[in-house]
């Protein structure tokens, strides 16, 4: 059997893999990408993934190094504003508003907003362009073998392919972490979030809106207007039997809930698309490295979405390899490259995921008295500027 050689192989092509792909291919690697799934490049196809990624700041130069921004940025809706909204009082409307402006830190926004399965169509076709990248969609990774050298990997198509490093971006579960034998922590909170886009009379204004109530946030972020109106990407967290009972819901029983959960703060809202439910855990691997292998994205860590992490801490993941991988290309995959990533990295995913969840357990609080410490809270920390400012910097990962 023929074995194929490359620099890079990455195991998964969701938007994170592709990214990866398509960076280390405009770079000059030779790379292979493969998933099990052939990505879904439009939104109104069965299993099109219906939520949203808002690309913050720091993330902007990874996505023009793999010259994707360009095809990007005419879809994006900008994030200039984060409104939190505490609505945990006896009746569900608004009791504290607090708005944290890019303003404040920044000429940029905080970020850009854009579809995933969009994201998914734009990076496909990006890899098309790159003769030094081999993208396999249908094909998954079945078994890894290290030795010091290079990574054999074995394809579900009954090829071999031999790299010098070896890229886990395989989601949750993890098929390249599973075979290195490394421990995951993982943390349920019996939680599950509905993710759909809306219509709303009112504007938003690129305000992206947190209402926090019981059982979890209910998220608006903003989108480009279709057909005229405003428009917005929900998540809506809740508990798993609540999730169920929400989606199961006819179309204006549930556009009620939505806009009641809402507070109206951008009037009546109806569902722009169908609904689709994400389980919410935390997650995170035991360390980001193994022989001729690095782990990243949710190979790595998991987080609830919230505060636009997700994504975000999985492309400063990518930003630290390639700035390694270009500060000595023929140290690709070797023990000296991974033991500097995994000392750059993994203190930092450390403490993003015990930062969010912390978050998600303050939002979840049902009590009245909990929910009033968690306001009390929230106004104390807006009212320094200071914190507000420093918040808002860890937030884009500035410092």
């Amino acid at each position: 059997m023929t074995r194929i050689r490359t620099d890079i192989l990455i195991s998964g092509g969701g938007v994170a893999g592709l990214t990866a792909a398509a960076a280390f291919g405009s770079l000059g690697f030779q790379v292979i990408c493969v998933d099990p799934t052939p990505p879904i490049t439009d939104g109104a196809a069965e299993g099109a993934d219906l939520r949203t990624t808002a690309f913050l700041q720091p993330s902007i130069p990874v996505l023009q190094t793999a010259g994707l921004w360009t095809r990007l940025e005419p879809f994006a809706a900008p994030l200039q504003i984060m409104r939190i909204v505490d609505a945990g009082g006896v009746t569900a409307e608004p009791r504290i508003i607090k708005d944290f402006d890019a303003s404040d830190i920044s000429e940029q926004p905080f970020g850009w907003n854009l579809p995933n399965w969009l994201l998914r169509r734009e990076m496909v076709a990006r890899l098309a362009e790159l003769p030094n990248v081999t993208f396999l969609p249908g094909v998954a990774t079945t078994h890894l073998l290290t030795r010091s050298t290079e990574a054999l990997v074995t394809l579900s198509d009954g090829r071999s392919v031999a790299a010098r490093l070896v890229i886990a971006a395989d989601g949750r579960a993890s098929t390249m972490r599973e075979a290195l034998e490394i421990p995951v922590k993982t943390i349920r909170y019996g939680q599950k979030a509905l993710a759909f886009a809306v219509s709303h009379p009112l504007p938003h204004q690129n305000v992206s809106t947190e209402i926090h109530r019981s059982g979890g946030p209910f998220t608006l972020v903003p989108l480009p207007d279709r057909d005229g109106l405003p428009c917005s990407a929900v998540v809506w967290m809740e508990t798993g039997p609540e999730v169920a009972r929400l989606a199961a819901l006819p179309v204006a029983e549930f556009e009620a809930a939505m806009t009641a959960r809402s507070c109206q703060i951008l009037g009546p809202l109806t569902l722009a698309s169908r609904r689709s439910v994400w389980p919410i855990i935390s997650q995170i691997a035991d360390r980001m490295t193994g022989e001729r292998t690095a782990l990243m994205a949710e190979a790595a860590h998991v987080v609830p979405p919230i505060g636009a992490q997700g994504l975000n801490m999985s492309l400063a993941d990518l930003a630290v390899l390639l700035d390694l991988a270009q500060a000595d290309p023929a140290e690709i995959g070797s023990v000296k490259m991974l033991d500097s990533y995994q000392r750059r990295r993994h203190l930092d995913v450390q403490a993003r995921v015990t930062g969010i969840d912390t978050l998600n357990r303050a939002s979840m609080m049902g009590g009245q008295s909990l929910r009033d410490l968690r306001a009390t809270a929230l106004n104390a920390l807006y009212s320094i500027a200071p914190v507000r400012k420093t918040l808002m910097k860890a937030g884009l990962g500035l410092r």
